[in-house]
């Protein structure tokens, strides 16, 4: 198992302390049990407790995009939720900068930005401009500031022709791209986003992407990012981190886990018409259909050699690179095949 980066810096978890130079989150050993009750019987219930997330530590810098990402169930949304102040912590200590999270919350609130793919923070029955306006009035949002940052949200997401629309006749995609401006109209130190590309189209993606990229480059906002989407992690992040059962599994760059999970990418390549398997060094074809081939090959590797090599021998009219499903990652990692 790939250990994670443990926190520096330990308190007893009393008071506000400054966090440390250049650090913006900071979780010591955190833990959150849950008690649930369950039905065993007539008229009797069993009582068991549930350890969503168990001892974790990690750092995150100020400015810094950090990847988090897991399966269903792995303890993100939990961790999130307590970073925000939403869950009180049942162990350990947690800072965002340098404030305690659940005995804070209204002061951490004008500091943080959140996003959940599948929970809106917007008001349902309400046009998208009313939400807005009404969180101009609850962050008490300096007017030129205010006008400043809701310009640009809406010029950037391309939201112009949904402010006049309710909440509730918006589609996912479009209900997305009016949470994540919600969540910046305030300049937001550091952003929380789970599943932020949930429900979005090709094109819309790409531009959210560009969007936080741009945000997190001008602006220096600290983010962290849950997906399931590898390229959500690819295109934005330099740092990932795999959560599974409450327990931080890795820590570092995507190459890396990878390489940890011995994972393959696969390259999918359409010829002008159907030839036999095609046969080049370093990738092996896993299925046929037609004139459209699937290659498996290292995720380490760089796709560009292989793709050469292809283009020189066969007649290709189209390509492109799928990454390995972030759960199959986990899987080969629990397998053992993860750098202990």
């Amino acid at each position: 198992m790939v250990t994670a980066t443990e926190a520096a810096a330990k308190g007893d978890g009393e008071g506000e302390r400054p966090p440390g130079e250049g650090v913006f989150i900071e979780l010591d050993r955190v833990e959150k049990v849950f008690e649930v009750r369950r039905k065993t019987g007539f008229l009797r219930r069993e009582r068991r407790q549930v350890r969503a997330v168990d001892a974790l530590s990690f750092t995150v810098a100020r400015g810094e995009m950090v990847g988090y990402i897991g399966p269903n169930g792995a303890g993100k949304s939990t961790t999130i939720k307590m970073l925000t102040g939403i869950l009180t912590p049942s162990g350990g200590r947690l800072r965002v900068a340098g404030i305690d999270p659940s005995r804070e919350r209204t002061r951490l609130a004008r500091r943080i930005g959140v996003v959940f793919g599948q929970r809106t923070t917007l008001w349902w029955d309400l046009p998208l401009i009313d939400s807005y306006r009404l969180m101009h009035r609850m962050y008490r949002i300096p007017d030129a500031r205010y006008r400043a940052n809701l310009d640009r949200c809406v010029e950037l997401l391309e939201l112009a022709d949904l402010l006049d629309v309710p909440v509730r006749q918006l589609s996912l995609g479009q209900r997305m791209r009016g949470d994540i401006a919600a969540a910046l109209l305030h300049d937001p130190e550091v952003l929380y986003l789970d599943e932020p590309t949930i429900g979005l189209d090709v094109v819309s993606k790409a531009k959210v992407r560009t969007f936080l990229r741009d945000l997190n480059a001008e602006r220096g906002t600290t983010v962290l990012l849950t997906t399931h989407d590898l390229q959500d992690i690819e295109q934005l992040c330099s740092r990932v981190m795999v959560i599974d059962h409450g327990r931080l599994m890795y820590d570092g760059p995507l190459a890396g886990l990878h390489e940890a999970a011995e994972g393959e990418r696969t390259l999918v390549v359409d010829l002008e018409r159907e030839l036999p398997p095609i046969e080049v060094p370093d990738a092996r074809v896993v299925r046929v259909e037609g004139p459209r081939q699937w290659l498996a090959f290292p995720a380490a590797a760089s796709a560009a050699p292989l793709v050469a090599r292809i283009a020189e021998r066969y007649p290709l009219v189209d390509l492109s690179v799928r990454e390995p499903d972030i759960e199959a990652v986990i899987a080969k990692m629990y397998a053992g095949k993860a750098v202990s």
